[in-house]
């Protein structure tokens, strides 16, 4: 059975692109096949890939206006082993494209429908803001992924992002809820993240990824040379904590099957 996760947070620069890519080469690593969308018109999580963004021909863009089928846009990442469906700064076109189309909350719902029997996993790199392009990502998807730091702006807009996706739930998919929470940027000596850590455990319970990716040089340099982590440094703290995040989902989603020797241990 296919799942659709939308790693989302409506503030920026918490580790969405970087999850998305580096879950997505984790995935791939236990031999599940996965699509990484790039709902993003930064296009970040493309680049991240290896792909050129400036250099796309056909993207997202044009699935979303209905120009293009998804099978027209897919690409592979050579160095992640996933299939992308590429975006770039072309989607800021696309949001206001889209208000004029029928059904406009579901265009990528309706556009993936076509080949999620092909994968496992699909995961949408999200913008960081509520607009037409995250409402699509809501409304495709099964559940949600939140990244965010361990600081206290990260609780107000956890809060916001929480009453975002209940009004979406209520008006366009019923299904839909909070996967998980994933700490990025985790630096343990830091009281301030330990205390906010504590309130999430203690309000969402086991739904906070036991898995916390740490501030890591290799995880950071990775994207420059258009790699995962994976492939970029195996034996880094980030690869490793991005297989362990992936082990912990394969738990949650197949309690009874053997996981792969890549993940099988804890980290």
């Amino acid at each position: 059975m296919t799942r659709i996760y939308a790693i989302a947070n409506q503030k920026g620069g918490v580790g969405k692109t970087t999850t998305c890519v580096n879950l997505s080469a984790s995935l791939v690593a236990t031999g599940k096949r996965v699509l990484l969308v790039d709902l993003d018109p930064q296009g970040n999580a493309t680049m991240g890939s290896g792909i050129d963004k400036n250099a796309l021909e056909k993207s997202i863009y044009h699935v979303l206006t209905r120009r293009a089928t998804i099978d027209e846009c897919l690409l592979f990442s050579e160095s992640g082993k996933y299939h992308v469906l590429p975006g770039n700064g072309d989607l800021t076109a696309a949001e206001v494209e889209m208000l004029s189309l029928d059904n406009r909350e579901r265009l990528l719902q309706q556009a993936l429908q076509s080949v999620r029997d092909r994968f496992d996993y699909i995961l949408i790199d999200c913008p960081p803001s509520l607009n037409m392009l995250t409402i699509n990502a809501l409304a495709a998807c099964d559940s949600v992924i939140i990244t965010m730091q361990c600081e206290y702006y990260a609780l107000e807009g956890l809060s916001a992002l929480a009453n975002t996706i209940n009004q979406i739930q209520q008006v366009l998919n019923p299904a839909l809820k909070i996967e998980g929470l994933l700490r990025t940027m985790w630096d343990p000596r830091n009281s301030l993240t330990n205390d906010v850590s504590a309130q999430l455990t203690q309000h969402f319970g086991d739904r906070v990824y036991r898995t916390c990716i740490p501030r890591n040089v290799r995880l950071a340099e990775a994207p420059s040379f258009g790699q995962p982590v994976l492939a970029f440094d195996r034996q880094s703290k980030g690869a490793i904590a991005y297989l362990a995040l992936a082990g912990e989902i394969l738990r949650r989603n197949e309690p009874n099957a053997k996981l792969p020797d890549i993940v099988s241990q804890e980290k």
